[in-house]
């Protein structure tokens, strides 16, 4: 059933009084369709719905709203109703909440907020932002290496209701250094007598708290993992990252780049486009543009620069436009292969000559292509063979330029420790927008000696 049926549903539901049907048809919608269900209804509804829910149901949907509408939601329960929440949200999900409410919404979660529960969400928000302690959740299955198997299925029984994922379980020396790790399949068919130790794989691939996101991330798509475990200095087991986090974390740096790459400043806040004020919008890309524009005067004094030579030659100027736009597409698309190629670390910094070598034979093909056509063109257009040439050969060179700088930037970038997506499109463009101008001229004068 599509969002559109679930929302009509529910709406009769409410129009007709039928709560008890309600109750149980809310039930059977999955917990990440209800943000959708809960924009379309009327505001006095929303909180209805949501207290039709169970407990579990009503944590698992507030973590899929977004920041704005848990605000609004926390605004209307009853002090009751948090507590019941923050008893059902994991860790990680309690934390994150903690991080993007306002002082007064905090200070009435956190008396809400049971207190072995306020201690991890405090321990939790000491780590540095974007790292792997923030990311991560406590609640996880740990097992010592002297249980059998059979010990091992009771613990878990009795303790996975209140552990996000029992797919991974680790374990633990007294101290709670990680020895190794077993998953759910292997104890399934393992002899019931087995110790753990005998079976579990000591070969753990794990992180440390301070380790950055963006790396845990790419350990996710390189190993497929479901949880990655978080050790501490002494490889003390202190938490887990879950494969839905890492999914988050992919899904900001991606928005990250993509945003820097169009020149827009990235907007820390995480709001959605819809969301975010217009004037928020404008600032967030009034900054690069006004930088871009000051730096796009440099192609206007090279062009004034050769104001004698256009005078003599008006034609000149015609042929400006298409071979900027030439140069900032072919610096573009180099860029971001470039770009792409760094952040999945099929690129490294060391293999910028490889790079250059290979942008510089694409361009030489790109180039000698795209300067026959136009030549042909101009050819039969102004049947002027110095102009042929002119253009030819400077979208030949313009061409080398842009695909060399499209390349070379965004390693430098890395290598300087910047990241690769801030040399993208709009500044690149701009670079090979003034060389390709001086480039043309200087080609024009030679050849038409003036």
């Amino acid at each position: 059933m599509n969002i559109e049926e679930i929302i009509e549903n529910v709406t009769k539901f409410i129009e007709n009084k039928q709560i008890k049907d309600l109750r149980e048809y809310l039930e059977t919608i999955n917990s990440a369709d209800f943000p959708s269900i809960l924009e379309e209804v009327d505001e006095d509804k929303v909180i209805m719905i949501y207290r039709l829910l169970t407990k579990e149901k009503a944590a698992e949907v507030f973590v899929e709203l977004d920041h704005d509408d848990q605000e609004n939601l926390i605004n209307c329960l009853t002090d009751k109703e948090i507590k019941n929440v923050m008893n059902e949200l994991y860790m990680d999900d309690a934390t994150d909440l903690i991080e993007e409410m306002p002082s007064n919404v905090v200070k009435r979660i956190l008396t809400n907020t049971k207190p072995s529960n306020r201690k991890i969400i405090n321990e939790l928000l000491k780590y540095p932002e974007d790292t792997a302690g923030t990311l991560m959740t406590t609640e996880f299955i740990d097992l010592k290496e002297n249980m059998t198997v059979d010990d091992a299925f009771a613990f878990i029984k009795n303790k996975a209701l209140k552990k996000e994922t029992v797919y991974n379980c680790y374990v633990l020396t007294i101290d709670r250094k990680l020895l190794g790790i077993i998953d759910i399949k292997d104890l399934l068919i393992a002899d019931r007598e087995k110790l753990i130790k005998d079976i579990m794989d000591t070969n753990v691939i794990k992180v440390n708290t301070l380790e950055d996101q963006e790396e845990v991330a790419r350990m996710f798509d390189k190993y497929d993992f479901i949880a990655l475990p978080v050790v501490d200095q002494e490889n003390r087991l202190v938490g887990i990252i879950t494969v839905d986090d890492a999914i988050d974390v992919i899904k900001e740096e991606a928005t990250e780049d993509f945003e820097k790459m169009a020149a827009i400043r990235p907007d820390d806040d995480g709001e959605s486009y819809l969301k975010t004020s217009v004037l928020k919008h404008a600032k967030n890309r009034i900054i690069w543009l006004l930088v871009l524009m000051i730096s796009a005067m440099l192609t206007g004094g090279i062009i004034e620069n050769y104001e004698a030579a256009i005078s003599s030659l008006p034609l000149l100027v015609s042929f400006i436009p298409m071979l900027m736009d030439t140069g900032g597409n072919c610096g573009s698309q180099a860029s971001t292969l470039i770009i792409r190629g760094l952040a999945i670390n099929e690129i490294s910094t060391k293999d910028i000559l490889k790079v250059m070598w290979k942008e510089f034979r694409i361009s030489i093909i790109v180039g000698i292509t795209l300067a026959i056509a136009n030549s042909i063109r101009i050819m039969i257009q102004y049947n002027d063979v110095k102009i042929a040439v002119v253009v030819g050969a400077t979208l030949i060179c313009t061409v080398i330029m842009a695909k060399l700088i499209g390349c070379v930037l965004p390693i430098i970038a890395k290598k300087i420790k910047l990241d690769p997506a801030i040399m993208a499109a709009p500044l690149i463009t701009t670079i090979v927008d003034a060389l390709s101008v001086l480039v043309f001229f200087s080609i024009s004068t030679s050849i038409f000696n003036i």
